[in-house]
């Protein structure tokens, strides 16, 4: 049985776990290495990329951000997400606004940290890497369009940290980027709708809020249209093994979100909506692995 004391440990623990949104975190860091092997480095041997030291360093670089990102972000955020999300904001109150500073400052400074084993232009991305999520998190989340397309920026960023190292430009890649873009900047979008009591009662200036939800859903209608290119894409020309059935999964189920995003007027639907776009983007990190599934087994030696 655990004393009071463990118990509000086990408490603070999970909090911190719930505001830095570890299990995002883990998913991230398994897309960069699935993207690693079948992607951006589908000819190096399957142990010369999962023992790379310096990829390693990139992804917990990305990682140690991407935490520190949360926690500025629900700093700024925390009366919004009070009405937006009341039961998970009593969670993550229980740690303190000063603990969760202290903590942003440490991560990132072994986000830096780590970058300097690998470079110095690796250092130069992550520094930046660091300000972007802030100057979001401060100014640009409360400019309409303009914060959602650079959340949506700052998403694909630890992906272009990989692709950066491994300098793999084929058009494939792109298409991929593309095709993930879209779909986080509609995600955000959706976002707006959803949380729409909370960003009038702090004053945010979203596209919902200054012009209408319809205008903001014909907008995300326009985002899933242009989804559809990349997907079209990457089952008709590009080779991508097995992925084609996870590509052709994604045109039926964004042509059914456009049917449910019409007929959507409440928060219910809004929430609805964004589960199945993140249904998707999760979904797609572990079928690249049917990009060439004999492809783990063939590079093990």
């Amino acid at each position: 049985m655990l004393s009071r004391k463990n118990r509000l440990i086990l408490l603070k623990l999970l909090s911190l776990f719930s505001v830095v949104r570890g299990y995002n975190i883990l998913i991230i860091a398994l897309a960069q290495y699935l993207a690693s092997i079948y992607i951006l480095a589908p000819d190096l041997p399957l142990r010369e990329v999962v023992f790379d030291l310096n990829l390693f360093m990139i992804v917990v670089a990305s990682a140690l951000v991407i935490a520190s990102g949360y926690i500025i972000n629900n700093f700024y955020d925390a009366e919004k997400d009070l009405i937006n999300r009341p039961r998970k904001s009593m969670l993550d109150r229980l740690v303190s606004q000063r603990f969760k500073l202290s903590t942003y400052f440490v991560l990132n400074f072994l986000s830096v940290l780590a970058a300097s084993y690998v470079s110095f232009r690796a250092v130069v991305f992550f520094s930046a890497y660091i300000f972007g999520i802030w100057l979001y998190s401060h100014k640009l989340k409360r400019i309409p369009f303009l914060g959602n397309f650079f959340s949506a920026i700052l998403a694909i960023s630890p992906f272009f940290a990989v692709f950066v190292y491994y300098k793999n430009f084929d058009a494939v890649i792109f298409v991929h980027a593309i095709f993930l873009f879209l779909l986080i900047l509609a995600r955000e979008m959706i976002k707006d709708l959803e949380n729409m009591t909370g960003d009038l009662a702090q004053n945010y200036d979203t596209i919902p809020i200054l012009y209408g939800a319809e205008v903001s859903k014909f907008l995300i209608s326009g985002l899933i249209l242009l989804t559809l290119i990349p997907s079209l894409l990457l089952i008709i020309k590009f080779d991508v093994g097995y992925m084609h059935y996870y590509f052709m999964g994604c045109v039926l189920l964004l042509l059914l979100f456009l049917v449910l995003l019409l007929k959507s007027g409440t928060k219910r639907h809004y929430v609805w909506l964004h589960n199945i776009l993140k249904l998707i983007i999760v979904v797609g990190v572990f079928s690249i692995l049917l990009i060439d599934v004999d492809l783990v087994l063939n590079r093990i030696l």
